[in-house]
């Protein structure tokens, strides 16, 4: 158990710095990010939200292709590339009471 314990332990440390290794290599000022966004894919923001310290989260896709991506702006104007994929679809569900 306690070998199980520090295989994960060590995973998920690798895991992070790995994470920080790609979030810094994915990056570059905002305006640079959303021209490309926009001129190579043809995605345009469609989700706004406010996350920890300040940063800026934005879900961009586009209609014709499908394809989405999720970026973070931090406060100093820099916009990072967090996530992208396909198939976008634009959903207006409610949830169910109670959740």
């Amino acid at each position: 158990m306690k070998r199980m314990f520090l295989n994960m332990t060590i995973g998920l440390g690798i895991l992070a710095i790995a994470a920080q290794q790609v979030w810094a290599q994915n990056c570059a000022p905002r305006k640079a990010v959303v021209e490309r966004l926009s001129e190579t894919y043809g995605e345009t923001r469609r989700g706004i939200g406010i996350a920890r310290q300040g940063a800026v989260m934005e879900v961009y896709a586009s209609d014709r292709t499908g394809s989405w991506t999720i970026t973070v702006t931090l406060p100093d104007g820099m916009t990072c590339l967090i996530a992208s994929g396909r198939s976008f679809e634009v959903l207006a569900e409610t949830l169910p009471p109670n959740i």
